[in-house]
Formats: structure tokens, sequence, C-alpha cells
């Protein structure tokens, strides 16, 4: 692209911004790729199929796991598709919740509130479950290569340097951002062509073609297996997460209404693909197939049984820990990708005043064109969400369940307010044309079925340690927004709605405010 074609497209995008009434605030410098990279940075096969590998290997087994991830990845597409068509339309920084505003066809804003409430915390959660993770897996590392003994205080200060390093990554500017969101891009993919390539060629034995899809094992005290089946699809859809990144960053991407929605595509198109191969040529490097082997994996002291089956497979411990460290890196890329959403949606929710302090985290640094001190409200959040971890692991899961379920219900709700207004939208640029329809709904049914699975058991007994908390922090996330709402949120929250969509009252609320 000329520079002249780039200053074009740049106005044409501030244009558009401003016909969505916004003000072009941060620095608009993202390429299409580094958009792409950002939201296949957060989804990262290489930490999502690695650190969640023991839920589908416990529930369903090989089956699950190499069966499931291409099953759920068809169904996540579907909403990625769904969402892409919606972000075409609308490319704010504010992504999901504004959406819902300006499709829902009554009380927009308290749709918007609370649609904006669960992606706000939701990524909190997730950036936080992401660089607890990476600490997690960083540990595992070090014990492996230096003889360092992990424990709670040690894993939760190398948490805490790492997401300080993120926030001050994201502060610098969004051309580091775009250079390092690239730079994560090209680590996953590279990434795993040397995983995969290694664990095809190093290892002198490997399971069969049948096996390796089809091999069934159950860990979980369930004895339905279909239930079974369908709890070992959530490792897949735990790692599909965080591709509305290339919504969140679509203020700061040039050709935001075209960019943005192939990024959201994309990445889950490539991340199927990519995730596939790689849990394939994990499960098929498995030495013991035996239901005993499968057991002692899932009970390996390194905590990951990818990392196991690197040691016993390749008998050569070097190369194993070669591999854990590219794993250690992607997960570093993917929480520096989830802060700079997470920063971008904040802000946003901010700008139409929601998040108490908003005048502070919607200020704009004039010098970096970053939203500096939302930013590092997001850090600070996700860094209390995680101080449980020092107490008690079962403590800091509950807190955190509510990041995929939390983003998902922000997924699907402007998707299926999309839906009901039917022919009245009018599309972007970017659009499904006739099959809009069919994905769109499928999309809402998919998620309502895996809301219902994030919710359920995963093994029995029940007891403290295995009580799915999901519900609970649902539930806590939906009545803080409602009492914020009451308490602030029905006076202060006015995002920018189309005039004919607003109330008598909320119209004179708006020109009071413009004059």
């Amino acid at each position: 692209m000329s520079n002249e074609q780039a200053t074009t497209s740049v106005s044409a995008d501030e244009a558009g911004l401003a016909d969505l009434g916004y003000k072009q605030e941060l620095r608009r410098g993202m390429s299409a790729f580094g958009n792409f990279a950002v939201s296949f940075s957060i989804i990262s096969i290489l930490a999502g199929c690695i650190t969640s590998y023991a839920i589908a290997l416990n529930s369903g087994g090989p089956a699950a796991i190499n069966l499931g991830w291409p099953l759920v990845g068809v169904f996540v597409l579907c909403v990625a598709l769904a969402m892409a068509e919606v972000c075409s339309k609308y490319p704010t920084a504010g992504g999901l919740y504004f959406w819902a505003g300006r499709l829902a066809k009554r009380n927009k804003r308290e749709w918007a509130w609370f649609v904006g409430w669960f992606n706000f915390l939701g990524e909190v959660a997730v950036t936080a479950a992401i660089d607890f993770g990476a600490a997690t897996t960083m540990m595992a590392f070090a014990a492996l290569t230096f003889g360092v003994d992990p424990n709670q205080y040690n894993t939760f200060g190398l948490f805490v340097v790492i997401i300080v390093a993120h926030g001050l990554l994201n502060t610098f500017g969004v051309n580091l951002v775009n250079l390092l969101s690239g730079v994560s891009a090209w680590w996953h993919i590279i990434g795993v062509a040397i995983i995969v390539a290694v664990l095809w060629i190093m290892p002198t034995h490997h399971q069969t073609f049948s096996w390796t899809m089809t091999a069934w094992h159950n860990g979980t005290g369930w004895s339905f297996t279909p239930f079974v089946f369908l709890m070992g699809l959530l490792m897949a859809q735990y790692t599909y997460t965080g591709y509305d990144a290339s919504a969140h960053v679509s203020e700061e991407t040039v050709n935001a209404a075209k960019a943005a929605p192939w990024g959201i595509v994309m990445s889950v198109v490539i991340s199927i693909i990519g995730g596939w191969i790689l849990l394939f040529s994990i499960t098929a490097a498995i030495q013991d197939g035996s239901p005993a082997g499968l057991d002692k994996l899932l009970g390996t002291s390194t905590g990951l049984p990818p990392a196991q089956v690197f040691l016993d497979a390749l008998n050569n411990p070097a190369m194993a820990k070669f591999l854990l460290f590219i794993v250690c890196g992607a997960q570093f890329f993917c929480g520096m990708a989830s802060v700079t959403a997470n920063s971008r949606m904040s802000y946003a929710f901010s700008r139409d005043d929601a998040i108490p302090g908003s005048k502070h985290w919607k200020k704009v640094n004039p010098r970096t064109g970053t939203p500096t001190n939302s930013i590092w409200l997001c850090i600070v959040l996700s860094t209390l969400l995680t101080v449980p971890a020092l107490f008690n692991t079962t403590a800091y899961l509950a807190v955190t369940s509510v990041a995929v379920i939390g983003l998902y219900i922000a997924y699907v709700t402007p998707v299926m307010l999309r839906r009901l207004r039917g022919n009245s939208f009018v599309p972007g640029p970017w659009h499904l044309g006739k099959a809009s329809l069919v994905i769109g709904w499928i999309a809402v049914a998919w998620v309502i079925l895996i809301c219902i699975l994030f919710v359920l058991p995963p093994t029995w007994p029940i007891n403290i340690d295995t009580f799915n908390y999901a519900p609970i922090a649902v539930i806590a996330v939906a009545i803080l927004a409602v009492v914020l709402w009451f308490v602030r949120g029905h006076k202060h929250f006015m995002m920018h709605l189309d005039k004919e969509q607003l109330t008598i009252d909320e119209s004179k609320l708006l020109d009071e405010i413009g004059d």
C-alpha cells in the first residue's frame, strides 16, 4: 500500500468512526496482519492445547482430543463468522457491547451495559488465567532445566513479573504491539512446525491412526459416554477464545471494516488447522496407550501431560526442554495480546462512562497513542483476581471460571440481536450474504449448548475441589452489573446510539451532554 493509499484509508477509517459517534484518539498504525495476529495470539494453540490437554485426555481420551477439536472448531467458526459480519458494520474498540447497543430494538443501553460488563470482566479473568498459566508452565520449565522447586509463592511472583512486562510492552505504543503481534504469529506457526516435526522424526514408536483418532479413556467418574465426550470438548472450547480482540483493536487498524472481520475469521481458521495437526502429533507420540499409561500421563509430576509426552517420546531431555521453551514463549506472547485487547475494551467502555473512574481510564497518552491508564487498570485487576492462587488453587479457579463463559455470553448476544433485526440490518463491506441466516442461528445454538456444558460438574464425585464454580462466578458478574446499573449506569452510561434508536428522554439527555 502506497503512502497516499494509506492516508486515504486512514481518513476513511476516521470518517467511519466519526459516523459511529467517536473521535479518532488511538493511533491508527496496525496492519491487517497485525490485527489477525492479536486474535491468533490470544487463541494461542501452543498455550491452550498444551495447558488444557488434560481435560480432554481425562474426559474421552484421544477421541475427545482429535475428533473434538475440529468438531468444536466448525461451530466456533460459525460464531466467528457471525461476529465478523457485525464487526464490519461497527468497527469500534468497544466491540461487543457497542454492537449489542446498536442492534437491540429495546432497552439499548441496558443490553450494551450487561454485554460490556461480561466482556470486560471476562477479559480481565482471561488475562489473569493466561499469565498465571504462563507462569505455571515457565516454573515447570525451570524445574526441569534448573532444578527449581515450584510453589505458590515463586509461581505468583513470576506471574507478577510477566504481567507487569506485558503492561510495559503495551504502554510503549501500537507500533511495538503491531511488531510483536507479528512476531507472535510467526512464533506460533514456526513453533508448531518444529514441535510436529520433532515428534514425528525422533520417536521410535508412534500410535496407529485409528488409536490416535478413536481411542477412549474415561477418568471422570461419570459412566454416560455421550456426557463424558461432551465434557471433553471443553478443552477445545477453552482454547478457542479471545478472537474478539480484532474488534477491540479496530480503531488502531487501517481499513478496519475489512481487516478486523478478516482478523476474527482467519485467526479461528488457522487455529483449527494448526491446532489439529499439533494435537494429533502429540497424541500419536504417546508411548504407553494403555489405560494405566494414560492415567500415569495425567498424573505426571510436570503438571502438563504434553510435557511428559515430550520427555517419554523423545528420550532426549534437552530436546524436550527446548519444545517446552517454545510453549513458554507462545504463552508469553498470548498474555501480551490479551492485555492489548483487554485495555482497548476497557478504554472504550470508559469512554462511554461505564466503569467507575472512567475519566481516568479513557485518557489516551498523546505521545504513544495508547490508553496507558486503561492498560494498568487491567494489569491491577487481573493481578488482584489471581491473589487467591497464593492460598488456594480451587479458589483461584473459582474466580477465573467466569472467563470463557462470560466471554461467550458477550460473543453471542450481539449475534442473536443481529438475527432478530432480520433484513433491517444493513451489513458492512464484509458480510456473509445469504449464508448469514443459517450461520448466525447455528452460532447462537452452539453457544447456548456450551454455556450449559460449562456449568455442569466435569467429574464425579463432587466435592470442594471438583465442584464447578462457573455458575457462581457468572451469577456474581450478573449481580455486579445489576447493582452498578442502578448505582451509576442508568444515569451516566450513554453510548453513541443512532438518534432514531433513542427514546425521547435519552435523546434530550444526549442533546444536554452535547451542549
